[in-house]
């Protein structure tokens, strides 16, 4: 496990991007902080594979109730990162396991 921040980083932000070692290979990723919870995601669009951001750590819409492409304006579901509207409506995005605990975020990466 590897600790990415503390919760209170992320708490009014509710989005923050970082780059992690996966499987021997660095990877683009964000975490989402919402309803008390928090969820982690590969950060590229399953449409075109390109970055879902439209600025550094800005990955949410207007309202902050669903992840948003910056591409082509796919949204996803937080809890689950299904895709709701879009051009890859019904796919998903790479979840990446994250935890809270003792008040810092944890890349549970065993």
């Amino acid at each position: 496990m590897k600790s990415l921040c503390r919760l209170e980083d992320i708490s009014q932000s509710k989005t923050k991007e970082f780059q992690i070692m996966v499987d021997g290979q660095q990877q683009d990723i964000f975490v989402v902080y919402h309803n008390d919870n928090v969820y982690g995601y590969r950060n590229v669009c399953p449409h075109q594979g390109l970055t879902l951001n439209w600025m550094p750590g800005q990955f949410l819409n207007h309202d902050q109730t669903l992840i948003q492409c910056s591409n082509h304006d796919a949204l996803f579901r937080i809890e689950d990162g299904v895709c709701v509207s879009g051009p890859c409506a019904g796919d998903r995005l790479s979840p990446i396991a994250v935890k809270i605990e003792h008040h810092m975020i944890i890349f549970a990466d065993e």
